[in-house]
C-alpha cells in the first residue's frame, strides 16, 4: 500500500450553517444573481452557490469565473476534472468530490486512480495526469511550483493552460472553503466512488 499523501478525511459535524433560501425571500440583488446562475449551464442554485447567495455579487462574479474555468478553458476535460478531484481531496470537501468524481471518471480518469486519491494515496496515473497531480499538490503544499513542474505543465498545456490550471486551483479552493465553512451537506455518501 502506498504511503498516504493527504490527511484522513474528516468532515465537520453539525447542521448546515447556510441552507438554501426560499427564492420568495431573496433580495432584488439575490434574485438577479440567481436568475443569472439559472440561465448558465448549471441551471439551478445548488452546492457552493447556496451559501454564496448570502453575498449575491460575490456569487455572481465567482460563478462567471467558474463557468469559464469549468466549461471553456483550454485544459482538456479529463485533466480539468482530475484537478478538481485532487483539490476536493486536499480540502476534504465531499460535495465537490460528489459533483466531480463521476465527471472525472466519465471523462477517462480510471476508477482505481480516483479510489487511491480518495484513500489519500498517490495513484497510478498517466503521464498527463501526473503533471496535473504534481502541479496541484505542489501549489497547495508548498505554495509554489518548481521549475521542473512548471516546464512540464507548460509543455502539456501551454502558458495559457498553466495559468488557467492555477486559476482553476484557486477557484475550486475558494468553493471548498465556502462549502466547508457553511457545512453544506453532500447528497448521498461522502467521498463515494463513481458508479
Amino acid at each position: 500500500m502506498a504511503k498516504p499523501e493527504f490527511p484522513p478525511i474528516l468532515w465537520p459535524v453539525g447542521p448546515d450553517r447556510l441552507p438554501k433560501q426560499d427564492p420568495a425571500d431573496y433580495t432584488p440583488a439575490q434574485a438577479e444573481a440567481a436568475a443569472a446562475l439559472i440561465a448558465s449551464p448549471r441551471g439551478e442554485v445548488r452546492g457552493p452557490f447556496v451559501p454564496l447567495m448570502r453575498s449575491p455579487e460575490l456569487m455572481d462574479l465567482s460563478q462567471q469565473l467558474g463557468a469559464f474555468l469549468r466549461y471553456r478553458c483550454s485544459i482538456p476535460v479529463s485533466l480539468r476534472e482530475w484537478a478538481i478531484c485532487i483539490i476536493a481531496r486536499l480540502w476534504r470537501q465531499p460535495y465537490e468530490w460528489h459533483a466531480h468524481a463521476r465527471l472525472a471518471h466519465e471523462a477517462g480518469i480510471a476508477r482505481e486512480a480516483l479510489a487511491a486519491l480518495r484513500n489519500g494515496e498517490r495513484p497510478h496515473m498517466t503521464e498527463d495526469e501526473t503533471v496535473i497531480w504534481d502541479f496541484i499538490t505542489q501549489l497547495h503544499h508548498d505554495q509554489f511550483v518548481s521549475d521542473a513542474t512548471w516546464a512540464r505543465a507548460t509543455a502539456l498545456l501551454g502558458e495559457s493552460g498553466a495559468v488557467e490550471l492555477t486559476g482553476l486551483s484557486g477557484y475550486y479552493t475558494l468553493l471548498a472553503m465556502v462549502l466547508n465553512t457553511a457545512r453544506t451537506p453532500v447528497p448521498g455518501q461522502a467521498f463515494a466512488f463513481p458508479e
